[in-house]
């Protein structure tokens, strides 16, 4: 069996240098990251919100903390 977060939506910010995964851990929580990365230096994705340890009891509490704790995912820029 499988140890690892299973992503189940990951939303791309306009530009496509950030994103925010919402994942479901093995133990059935759910979480969130926000990612960056970089296109001209090739080391793909980084976490910068450092939220992945936050536990959520369904999806959608995951996506609405998201959404509160990252700015362009709700359109505050």
């Amino acid at each position: 069996m499988a140890h690892e977060n299973k992503v189940l939506r990951s939303i791309n910010a306009p530009g496509e240098a950030r994103c925010v995964d919402i994942f479901r851990r093995p133990n059935g929580s759910f979480g969130f990251e926000e990612y960056r990365r970089d296109p001209e230096d090739g080391h793909g994705w980084f976490p910068v919100g450092f939220h992945s340890g936050r536990i959520f009891g369904t999806e959608d509490d995951a996506l609405n903390a998201a959404r509160v704790a990252v700015g362009w995912l709700s359109g505050g820029g």
